[in-house]
């Protein structure tokens, strides 16, 4: 269940990452309401799953998550770079993340 937990936890973090674009630098209330909300629940999820999950596991696929679906919607929603080393690189923390979970103990 923390695994679970830990992966919709990483999701909520894509969408407070990319609900930064749209509060403008917190400029505008419902997109930084949302946002700041969307932030406290991710947190309170990786909270959760840490519990179970050791922390650095817990911690590094939650950012590793963050990381990859953010760069990937930024490629789609705001025409970010595509490159192969960019997308290179995102494949090496989408293996590390796989990894994590593949060996971890919990």
């Amino acid at each position: 269940m923390a695994w679970t937990i830990l992966i919709i936890a990483g999701l909520l973090e894509i969408g407070w990452a990319i609900g930064l674009k749209y509060t403008e630098g917190f400029s505008r209330l419902i997109p930084s309401i949302l946002t700041i909300a969307t932030m406290g629940v991710s947190l309170y999820l990786l909270a959760i799953a840490s519990r179970e999950l050791p922390i650095g596991t817990a911690y590094a696929v939650w950012v590793g998550i963050g990381a990859v679906g953010t760069a990937i919607l930024g490629i789609m929603l705001f025409d970010e770079a595509r490159d192969p080393v960019r997308l290179l690189c995102l494949a090496m923390i989408v293996a590390g993340v796989v990894g994590l979970r593949a060996f971890a103990q919990n």
